[in-house]
């Protein structure tokens, strides 16, 4: 919230700035300037408030004239750094000029079409082997001596004995398995993932036959006896399961290009070299050591320069990111809720501090604030016609 209101300072300090047309609409006068309407529209696109509902746009307009207001007055106090202010403005503008861009190129650029082009032309990425086992096992524990190790061994060579006689695999798994769950089913561990289990027995396991078992194995679990019930199957992952992961690593690939020339096409030429000047030197000392609202050293707690999240952004924007492994909307394979994030989005650089620090408490030799200028309406919001001027 805090940050949202920081934004919306910022972008009166500029509506003053803002081209206007020839025939545009004055709504008020503050302080002797102009409210142009075009100004307040932009104002109700930012806020997402529909010009047609007239008490959200009344309401809108006085919050606007007041803040509006409020900013104008303080600005003429001229206690506050204008140029630091100007280069806070401007570094949200680039931080929201950046995101948005990068937020409309993405949907662009990485459609559902794309998405399944890359799954269609990388078949065997998507294809995974499987293979339906059972086991018998003989546990071993680290902490085991020699002599106990061998007992175990023993039992499972006489297992592997048993089943050379003719025994039935299923009833020796539930009379001597020790793993319970599975021994209860006969020793099925049912369809295992190529790549998901130890590869001792990842190796037995889709090197033996259907029908066939193996000589016991030591893996770190204990002795086996593995049992293949259905040979391997190869089966390839439906677009649906896997297109939120091509769509993040599609968006992220080009998102990596398109800074890469946009960067390239506007080339940075440093032409002199930065002079620290001493009273600027003196000043950063004095700023090091002066106690703020906060105590000395510490930082507004609006402002963190570890966070990577965006510039604070209207209500209800949400910069977009695909997590990976994202399902797919019906109809749409792998294309992400509105409330879910969209991929590639790398966090821009941490944002600058605060407009000014939080005053501290009030004492009795403070003074009272100057009161704002004074709106003077010259055309009521409500009687302007609805039409959209371009700022």
């Amino acid at each position: 919230m805090i940050r949202i209101h920081r934004l919306t300072v910022c972008l009166l300090l500029l509506a003053p700035l803002a081209g206007c047309s020839d025939d545009d609409r004055v709504l008020a006068k503050i302080g002797g300037k102009e409210v142009k309407q075009s100004e307040f529209d932009a104002y109700l696109t930012l806020k997402r408030i529909p010009r047609t509902e007239e008490k959200r746009r009344d309401a809108a307009f006085e919050e606007y004239t007041k803040r509006r207001a409020l900013a104008q007055a303080i600005q003429a106090e001229g206690k506050l750094d204008q140029a630091v202010l100007d280069a806070e403005v401007e570094e949200y503008k680039k931080e929201l000029l950046i995101s948005r861009y990068l937020e409309k190129f993405l949907d662009d650029t990485v459609t559902d079409e794309a998405v399944q082009q890359n799954y269609s032309g990388a078949a065997a990425k998507y294809e995974e082997k499987k293979v339906h086992v059972a086991h018998i096992l003989v546990r071993t524990d680290k902490r085991m001596n020699e002599e106990q190790r061998k007992a175990k061994l023993t039992t499972v060579q006489e297992i592997y004995s048993k089943l050379g006689s003719g025994g039935n695999f299923e009833e020796l798994a539930r009379q001597y398995s020790e793993d319970k769950i599975s021994g209860s089913r006969g020793g099925d561990l049912g369809w295992i993932k190529d790549g998901t289990i130890d590869a001792r027995f990842s190796e037995r396991a889709f090197g033996t036959k259907a029908g066939a078992y193996t000589e016991p194995f030591e893996t770190p679990f204990g002795f086996h006896i593995l049992r293949v019930i259905e040979e391997t199957k190869t089966i390839r992952r439906p677009l649906g399961a896997v297109a939120g992961e091509i769509r993040y690593r599609l968006r992220n690939e080009a998102k990596t290009k398109e800074l890469a020339r946009l960067e390239k096409s506007a080339a940075i030429t440093p032409k002199k070299p930065y002079v620290l000047r001493p009273e600027i030197a003196a000043q950063d000392a004095e700023a090091q050591t002066k106690p703020s609202a906060f105590g000395v050293g510490q930082q507004d707690p609006g402002a963190d320069p570890e966070s990577p999240s965006l510039p604070s952004q209207p209500p209800g924007f949400a910069p977009p990111s695909d997590p990976p492994g994202q399902p797919g909307q019906p109809g749409q394979p792998g294309r992400p809720s509105a409330a879910a994030p969209r991929p590639g989005f790398a966090p821009p650089p941490p944002p600058p501090p605060p407009l000014a620090q939080p005053l501290a408490p009030p004492t009795a030799a403070a003074k009272k604030p100057p009161a704002p200028a004074p709106v003077v309406p010259k055309q009521p919001a409500a009687s302007a016609p609805v039409e959209r001027s371009a700022p």
